[in-house]
């Protein structure tokens, strides 16, 4: 599932592949920008913000993309068979001399001016893998709304940018709460730690493909300590891991973000205090 991590190791694969080259090919496939023609201009870079994928290109253009649940950038070589779905998902295809990157699934793909990329990126918070990565302003604004459950506000991206429903699920569970616990219950400290903890996972893992929250090696050692893993014994204490995906009112998410209650949330009824939904069936 795309979250912080996974978008950091997208955008790094596609500036290696794309920046510095001259396109061949700009292939929109969204009714919007589909005349859109860039072939013959450079591509500068691509960088990440929080899940957001930003290629700037030559001439003050950039194009932004978005993941959300399922989207995927694909990196071939020329020649090389496309793979990643059926031709009818494929949203994007920018092509170099020497490699092609072909976007599956993007729900979100826009063209803008570069100087407009504030309008996406400047109601972010805190970005876990940016350059400016401000861990007291992430803990100031998650703590900004006492009532509100952690899983929400954790899924927030204007409180700090890059956290998914993996991480949501493994970060509860490592903070000994559940994800439904009203933030305002949590001290300073708590929070901070948290914080702390989510940045050092996702920074771990922003390199690699296999996410992996659960330290040790070891084929049969699970990766996650409670994300999909639901009946299954927990890590801590044997207890079976629940689960549920029972969708219920949340607050409203920006950029159309689901909120936490519209997620299937894994947790440990032993290990996590706090309120908690019935369990689902597979608990």
């Amino acid at each position: 599932m795309p979250e912080g991590d996974t978008v950091w190791l997208t955008a790094r694969r596609l500036h290696h592949a794309l920046a510095g080259q001259v396109l061949t090919r700009f292939d929109l496939r969204v009714p919007r920008f589909a005349t859109a023609d860039l072939t013959g201009r450079s591509v500068l870079e691509v960088t990440p913000r929080g899940k957001h994928l930003l290629t700037r290109i030559e001439g003050g253009l950039t194009l932004h993309s978005h993941l959300r649940m399922d989207g995927s950038w694909r990196v071939f070589a020329g020649g090389e068979r496309w793979t990643g779905g059926p031709a009818h998902q494929i949203r994007a295809v920018l092509g170099t001399g020497e490699r092609t990157a072909v976007g599956y699934r993007l729900p979100v793909l826009e063209l803008l001016p570069t100087h407009e990329e504030e309008r996406i990126t400047g109601r972010l918070g805190p970005d876990l893998l940016g350059p400016g990565w401000d861990p007291d302003t992430a803990v100031t604004r998650l703590r900004a709304d006492p009532a509100r459950s952690l899983g929400d506000a954790l899924l927030d991206q204007r409180n700090l940018a890059g956290i998914g429903n993996v991480y949501r699920c493994e970060l509860a569970f490592l903070a000994g709460v559940t994800p439904w616990l009203p933030v305002g219950e949590l001290s300073e400290e708590t929070m901070a730690r948290l914080v702390a903890t989510a940045h050092r996972l996702l920074t771990a893992n922003r390199d690699t493909s296999e996410r992996r929250t659960v330290p040790g090696t070891g084929r049969r050692r699970p990766l996650l300590y409670v994300y999909g893993r639901a009946g299954a014994p927990c890590l801590r204490c044997g207890g079976p891991v629940a689960t549920t995906s029972r969708r219920s009112p949340g607050p409203a998410a920006p950029a159309g973000e689901p909120t936490g209650d519209e997620r299937v949330t894994y947790w440990c009824p032993r290990c996590q205090s706090g309120p908690a939904p019935d369990p689902g069936p597979h608990s």
